[in-house]
């Protein structure tokens, strides 16, 4: 007997009609003989729904407020859930993220785990019962408040539960058949991974790859956890997500490029005329950390002899960009930069392959076939196993499909199937 835990996304339980076809599924797993534990989402766009009618109400909610609105959602998914299990003659049992015992810090709307702690869910297994929790959610250590893991916290929620109860799988149902070398939307003949690394997907995942969010990823490496992204509209294999795709039991040579990632979510900021002396730059980007925002590219210009200042550029969520502008502004008389300019119209392009580490050339392949596309790189970012681009948004869907004809990725067969419509 296997333990098998299961998340569902937001499309996969968007209707009453989806929500029994889920049910038949995690039965069908019951009755294979395993022990079952389920993470849901919300229904469909609900959270969407959620934050439009908070910002009717209040054009800036108090954030306590807003997360014990937001969970609302998954709350509604995991009883309605339990009542389809039921009727097909299973007992499940709910159990909100504070129930199930997700210990969370307290930062509202972007929460981390801290603990887990899953008496609850581990007496419902043993007393044989389907255990249902709500993803996204869990409860501050030192408040006790209601709090939300931010967007794909669902995913979190699901892999650190598998975690803590030591299950043997970690199952992530979602609207596509698996992972992709790039998003079925902008590529159609994108090819579906067979298995791929942690350090793989989690630079996919960082570089905008919706498919799984990045802590989970990060969690199932901590705990060498085997991911396992599948479609809950079909019974196709889907893809696993594992220590060492290459080594273990297959016969799958390492790929020199394992996908395109792409992500408009990001902005640009440049600090104009920073002035050349030791220590400018820490006190810039101190300050952000205090406001608590993530940087992700940094730029900085070649000082100018005449004026011995230089413009330091960077990149990070358009959601942060306000906070991040106003904290910058309050230290400018410090400083003494000139000047912040902004552009939110931006996107990034990343090219990602552990195979690349041992084959010279790629970042020639990569920038050729978007000269080719005629798109126009503003920022360069390169790790080990990743080469990111900053681009004009207007250029991100051009920069992805060349890059990946560029490296051969595109498949053979049938274009890929979006069932869903989110891509989660």
């Amino acid at each position: 007997m296997a333990l098998v835990v299961q998340k569902y996304g937001g499309s996969s339980v968007a209707d009453a009609s989806c929500i029994k076809r889920v049910a038949q599924r995690i039965v069908a797993t019951k009755k294979a003989g395993n022990d079952v534990v389920v993470i849901v989402s919300a229904m469909g766009d609900t959270t969407d729904e959620l934050l439009d009618l908070a910002e009717q109400v209040s054009p800036l909610p108090p954030a306590r407020e807003l997360d014990m609105l937001l969970t609302s959602g998954e709350r509604i998914s995991m009883a309605l859930l339990a009542m389809a299990i039921a009727n097909l003659g299973h007992e499940a049992r709910s159990f909100t993220g504070s129930q199930a015992g997700v210990i969370t810090d307290s930062t509202h709307g972007k929460a981390r785990i801290i603990d887990v702690t899953p008496s609850r869910i581990q007496e419902a297994i043993d007393q044989g019962h389907i255990a249902i929790v709500a993803g996204f959610q869990g409860v501050s250590q030192d408040t006790k408040d209601i709090t939300t893991l931010g967007r794909g916290g669902s995913d979190t929620t699901a892999v650190a539960l598998a975690a803590a109860l030591e299950a043997d799988v970690c199952e992530i149902y979602t609207d596509v058949d698996g992972i992709f070398t790039a998003d079925p939307r902008i590529v159609p003949a994108a090819r579906q991974i067979p298995r791929i690394s942690y350090d793989e997907m989690m630079e996919m995942a960082a570089c905008g790859a919706k498919i799984l969010h990045l802590r989970c990823v990060e969690y199932a490496r901590r705990f060498d956890l085997p991911i396992h992204v599948r479609s809950s509209f079909s019974t196709k294999e889907g893809t696993w997500v594992v220590s060492d795709p290459y080594t273990e039991g297959t016969e799958m040579e390492q790929p020199i490029i394992s996908g395109v990632a792409h992500d408009r979510s990001e902005a640009k900021i440049t600090v104009v005329g920073v002035p050349d002396k030791v220590g400018e730059a820490a006190t810039i980007f101190k300050t952000l950390a205090d406001a608590e925002i993530n940087i992700d590219m940094i730029v900085q210009n070649v000082s100018a002899a005449a004026t011995g200042r230089t413009d330091i550029s960077f990149t990070l969520p358009t959601a942060d960009a306000q906070t991040a502008l106003a904290s910058l502004k309050k230290i400018q008389a410090r400083i003494g930069y000139e000047s912040l300019l902004f552009d939110d119209q931006i996107g990034k392009v990343s090219l990602i392959g552990a195979g690349m580490r041992s084959h010279p050339g790629v970042t020639a392949t990569f920038f050729a076939a978007l000269a080719d596309a005629g798109v126009n790189i503003e920022m360069i970012s390169t790790s080990e196993i990743r080469i990111s681009v900053i681009v004009g948004q207007d250029g991100v869907d051009a920069a992805v499909a060349a890059a990946h004809r560029a490296f051969d990725l595109d498949a053979d067969q049938v274009e890929a199937v979006v069932y869903g419509g989110s891509g989660r």
